[in-house]
């Protein structure tokens, strides 16, 4: 529920009215932002390494070193190197070798290392607490054959992944129904603290928060490291944890959440017992003062006045208290998520506190709503009208919040298609306009209840007159038997409550509220599970700028394939001729070898053997040999033919025609 709901005509000059122009004037600052927008990242990228990936070097490195694009937090064990065989060569001491905006971390090699491919795996925790990953492979001398599979389970996956991300949806969702029942609570429906109902429910989401966020303490360290659910008991492990932003967060939330323990007893025990004591609602106090005549009405009204401006004392001291612990629990998760890094963190983490705030003030509050409709026999129309009132000014703040947290996130139109975060964030939009679109329903019904006063509100006597109707229809005998008994007081009871129900739902406004708002929070549960999606997934912004690296890496030389052909004499019989060779695309790194040998009229010549080396002499690299395989007569290829380096390569290809006669041509070649 969206809007306020008037009953006369004036409800079309009323806020609610103003959305479909306030949305537009937003939508149009949104799009100045992301033409305006500058660059910035979130989830931390891999930006270079030592060696580079796939690279071909011609002596063995004193170390591995990788550089990220924003801050990372790794451990000794967090870069591992493995030889050909699959033994690490590492000395696993994590080498800190950060330098003002250089991001740069690296590990120390065993000295003699042979030849051969070297696999190089790192995982990390980036900055916004959500861990990062990758693998890739390099040569000493020549490329080999290896032994060691390139992991292919992403960090944070697997089933600790799973357990962790339910974690954090049962967060979100004990979070939002927490503060959102509470809010209900105090700002449109103060009786509803001494309904066992919504005293449920808000306890509830509570111990669901607390177990949650236990949950989410306990397996971080295998969630951030190994994936493996034995890790969650390594003490060692844990105290590491605690010792992150994460856990520290993490901490902090269990302890706001013991102070948010005090807040409900209060809430729940002499807040509700006094406004149970009377009857919930002030207004009616004060009308009976109104009637009362003489010294004594005086004297009543007077202690009536005085009971009353006592509960409003507490209601605002508990209105503070709660405030100041809801917000605090939502800074848990601003602090150490994507708030935290990236553009404006200072804007962007109170904005996020915001952003949770009128979440949980507008889907919780709709889940209170729905089962006071349900249980509760004599919820007032006036609170349902609070809430709608309540609920609009969730919703602007939610737009102006969540535009912001777009822009800030996503930076171009481009990456809302483009990454998989901007199609979340698009899903998320049509989520949010359905619920509006429900919510103008619910808003139809809620006019409707305060435009009838013929059905007025099912109260708490009417359910009495029910009780005494049912009780009055049949006379019960009670048998002597105390099982018997027991048996018809439990079918009188459940006779009475089928006919208190029956006479709440002929009500046709409440009943169709009641439908709207089931609606509403059906739909409010699948916006919560995206967007605690999108809380786990890297940042458009981020995910376009890591692709766009990667494309400027990979077009800033153009894709030239070099071809070449030299003409040779072994010196014996048939050993004129001439090789063909093609470098496919000729760049640095990976590369397609094909050779062929032709006789001086063109034909194939089928020598028996034939071998190519790569040398670098300017920066003594080499030479790197490569021996192709023949596809056909006369045909020779080679695939995965690495040069690490940009310059004036030498290619030497030797060409044997017998068995003692060959011959070696060379060609110097530009390499970019």
């Amino acid at each position: 529920m969206t809007a306020t709901a008037p009953a006369s005509s004036t409800a079309r000059t009323t806020p609610a009215a103003l959305l479909p122009r306030l949305v537009l004037v937003l939508a149009a600052l949104l799009a100045t932002l992301f033409a305006a927008a500058a660059p910035a990242t979130a989830h931390a990228a891999l930006t270079a390494s030592d060696p580079k990936e796939g690279a071909v070097v011609a002596t063995a490195p004193a170390q591995v070193s990788l550089s990220f694009s924003e801050q990372v937090a790794m451990g000794d064990d967090s870069i591992r190197v493995m030889d050909p065989q699959g033994r690490r060569v590492d000395t696993g001491e994590l080498r800190d070798m950060c330098s003002g905006s250089t991001v740069r971390y690296g590990t120390a090699l065993h000295s003699g290392l042979p030849n051969g491919t070297y696999t190089v795996a790192w995982q990390a925790v980036s900055a916004d607490s959500h861990p990062i990953s990758g693998a890739f492979t390099f040569s000493i001398g020549a490329p080999s054959a290896t032994s060691v599979t390139l992991p292919d389970r992403e960090a944070g996956g697997g089933p600790v992944g799973t357990a962790y991300g339910i974690a954090r949806y049962a967060a979100y969702a004990g979070f939002s129904v927490l503060v959102g029942g509470c809010a209900f609570i105090l700002l449109c429906w103060h009786r509803g603290a001494a309904e066992r109902p919504v005293q449920k429910l808000v306890l509830r989401a509570w111990a669901t928060l607390t177990a949650a966020t236990l949950a989410m303490l306990v397996l971080r360290n295998p969630y951030t490291g190994s994936g493996e659910f034995a890790d969650a008991f390594d003490l060692a492990g844990l105290k590491a944890v605690l010792e992150t932003k994460t856990g520290a967060s993490l901490v902090s939330r269990l302890l706001l959440l013991g102070a948010s323990a005090l807040f409900l007893a209060v809430l729940f025990g002499a807040y509700a017992r006094r406004h149970k004591s009377r009857g919930g609602n002030t207004e009616e106090a004060a009308a009976k003062t109104e009637d009362a005549a003489g010294e004594q009405a005086a004297a009543k009204a007077g202690e009536a006045a005085a009971v009353a401006g006592d509960t409003a004392d507490l209601t605002f001291g508990l209105a503070v208290g709660g405030t100041v612990v809801a917000g605090g629990i939502a800074a848990t998760w601003a602090l150490s998520e994507h708030a935290s890094t990236g553009i404006q963190p200072g804007i962007a983490m109170p904005a996020d506190i915001l952003h949770l705030l009128a979440v949980a003030a507008w889907l919780g509050g709709l889940t209170t709503l729905l089962v006071a409709l349900r249980t509760v026999p004599g919820i007032e129309r006036a609170a349902v009208r609070r809430f709608s009132r309540v609920a609009f000014t969730a919703v602007l703040v939610l737009t102006v919040t969540g535009l912001y947290q777009s822009w800030r996130q996503v930076g171009s139109w481009s990456a809302l298609t483009g990454t998989e975060y901007g199609r979340l964030l698009l899903l998320k939009v049509g989520l949010v306009l359905v619920l509006v679109a429900v919510a103008s329903l619910s808003r139809r019904w809620t006019a409707r209840l305060a435009d009838s006063p013929a059905t007025g509100d099912v109260s708490r006597e009417t359910v009495e007159e029910t009780e005494q109707d049912a009780a009055a229809e049949e006379p019960v005998t009670v048998p002597a038997d105390p099982r018997r008994a027991a048996q018809l007081a439990r079918q009188q009871a459940a006779r009475t409550n089928a006919l208190a129900r029956k006479r709440r739902e002929a009500d046709p406004g409440r009943a169709g509220l009641r439908r709207s708002v089931l609606a509403e929070t059906a739909v409010a549960v699948v916006l919560l599970a995206v967007t605690t999606a999108l809380t786990s997934t890297e940042p458009g912004r981020a995910a376009e700028q890591e692709a766009g690296r990667s494309s400027a890496g990979s077009t800033a030389v153009p894709d030239r394939a070099v071809k070449i052909t030299l003409p040779f004499d072994t010196g014996g019989q048939n050993g004129k001729g001439a090789v063909r060779l093609e470098l496919d695309p000729g760049r640095v790194g990976a590369n397609t070898l094909h050779v062929w040998v032709d006789t001086p009229d063109g034909t194939p010549l089928d020598a028996p053997e034939v071998k190519v080396a790569f040398t670098l002499p300017a920066k003594d690299i080499g030479p790197l040999p490569v021996v192709p395989d023949r596809a056909a007569p006369g045909h020779w290829t080679a695939s995965g033919v690495q040069l690490p380096l940009p310059g004036e390569w030498r290619i030497d290809v030797t060409v044997r025609t017998s068995d003692i006669d060959q011959t070696t041509v060379q060609k110097n070649v530009k390499i970019g």
